[in-house]
């Protein structure tokens, strides 16, 4: 499956190559949406239950949503695997700061199956993301000493943390059945067999994340640890030789928090799964805001949700903002590999994060061409977080609505009951030329 995709996305890669270079005489055809499915609403509650008995209590009356965090094809066409994130959460300011609040604290993670039925998006099965001992991992923070802490769905009660803890995003399926996933607390890559039992978690070295029912190993550069909170790992690509590629969501706050939140440099790594090990790691630079997002300024906006290989070294990757994406088409090559190199060290002055243009600076820069601005086509949702090229003319979005959740103490009423926000999860179908 996973050659056949690689294929038909080089194909397109070649198609649109072409026109770009006026190799067809004749206007081409524009990208258009040729299929919406929506998500119809599920009570969380029945579904969570139906995956582990009794692990919700209150769902709050909010819905199954959430599960865009990304989308892979799966095994027959016109289904996909996609994935939740750690579930319901939002944030109220108290006292002057925000607190981040888990309405459902006893929500699970999940891979969920679906279908494009229609205008329906049909959920065809649902795998819980469990411990070693099949208890859920749940989606709370791990760490007090550096996650978010967790509360209740008004703010006015701290939950415990979990170190089992996962906000899962990026997914992919390996050959033998099992899920690859990222997660933005660790950041970490997470290996589930195909029945969603953690085999294997991998974080940066130094986390000295202790506590978990599944092993923890530190395999991934500790430069890592400076992830942004709630911006760790999001995108995550399986090349066809095997490799994965996870890419940071946000720039790294190295050396501080106003340097990354003005940065446009993030990180890609490269894992091998047949070593257990990082073997590269690359620089990549946004474009400026107002151009991913014409009309916005706040340049630590810039995102990268989605990775999606489309050849043996080569992916696409989207940059977006809550309300715009675009897709690049960028090669890996061995001369871009910066890892253990000074840019590795957070002892380096300046340090990558704080370069306005690491390229003139000699840091090695992936380079990236268009491939495709969804800005421009009709009819595509916003917070596109999944994204999947399934032939040499489809590509397949879909995006996070969040649970239907609204930060604020508005987002419940005065029974604690969800106020949604009316944003449905949406598959929708991409005709490319």
């Amino acid at each position: 499956m996973l050659s056949r995709i690689a294929w038909v996305g080089t194909a397109a890669l070649t198609a649109v190559a072409l026109v770009a270079s006026g190799a067809q005489a004749h206007q081409p055809a524009q990208p258009k949406v040729i299929g919406t499915a929506t998500l119809p609403d599920i009570g969380l509650g029945a579904f969570s239950n139906a995956l582990i008995k009794h692990s919700v209590g209150n769902d709050r009356k909010i819905d199954l949503g959430g599960i865009g965090s990304d989308i892979y094809p799966a095994d027959r066409p016109g289904e996909f695997w996609t994935v939740t994130d750690r579930g319901p959460n939002g944030q109220i300011k108290i006292d002057g700061t925000n607190r981040r609040t888990f309405p459902v604290p006893g929500f699970d993670p999940a891979i969920v199956k679906v279908k494009a039925v229609g205008n329906t998006l049909k959920v065809l099965s649902a795998i819980p993301i469990t411990t070693r001992h099949g208890a859920p991992v749940t989606g709370l923070s791990n760490q007090e000493s550096r996650d978010e802490l967790p509360y209740t769905y008004d703010a006015s009660t701290r939950l415990a943390v979990n170190p089992n803890g996962l906000d899962t995003e990026g997914l992919v399926r390996a050959h033998d059945g099992t899920f690859w996933l990222v997660d933005e607390h660790g950041p970490s890559l997470v290996h589930v067999s195909a029945r969603g039992r953690v085999l294997n978690r991998y974080v940066p070295k130094g986390l000295k994340l202790t506590g978990a029912d599944y092993p923890v190993i530190e395999a991934l550069p500790s430069i890592f640890l400076a992830r942004k909170i709630n911006r760790g790992f999001e995108g995550l690509a399986l090349l066809p030789g095997g490799d994965l590629i996870l890419a940071l969501q946000s720039p790294l706050l190295n050396p501080s928090k106003k340097i990354g939140e003005a940065s446009r440099t993030t990180r890609l790594v490269r894992f091998s799964p047949h070593r257990a090990k990082v073997t590269a790691e690359y620089v990549y630079r946004f474009d400026p805001v107002d151009v991913v997002d014409p009309g916005e300024t706040d340049t630590s906006a810039l995102k990268i949700s989605s990775v999606i290989a489309v050849g043996r070294e080569t992916l696409l990757v989207q940059e977006r903002t809550d309300n715009a994406a675009r897709l690049h088409r960028v090669v890996l090559r061995d001369c871009d590999n910066i890892l253990g190199t000074a840019w590795d060290d957070t002892a380096t002055t300046p340090s990558l994060e704080a370069l306005a243009d690491p390229a003139t600076a000699g840091v090695p820069v992936l380079s990236k061409k268009l491939f495709l601005d969804l800005n421009t086509i009709a009819g595509v949702p916003k917070k596109i977080e999944g994204v999947a090229l399934t032939s040499k003319h489809t590509l397949v979005v879909i995006n996070d609505n969040d649970f239907g959740m609204t930060d604020g103490p508005a987002a419940f009423d005065a029974n604690g009951d969800l106020v949604d926000s009316t944003i449905e999860t949406k598959l929708v179908t991409i005709r490319i030329p």
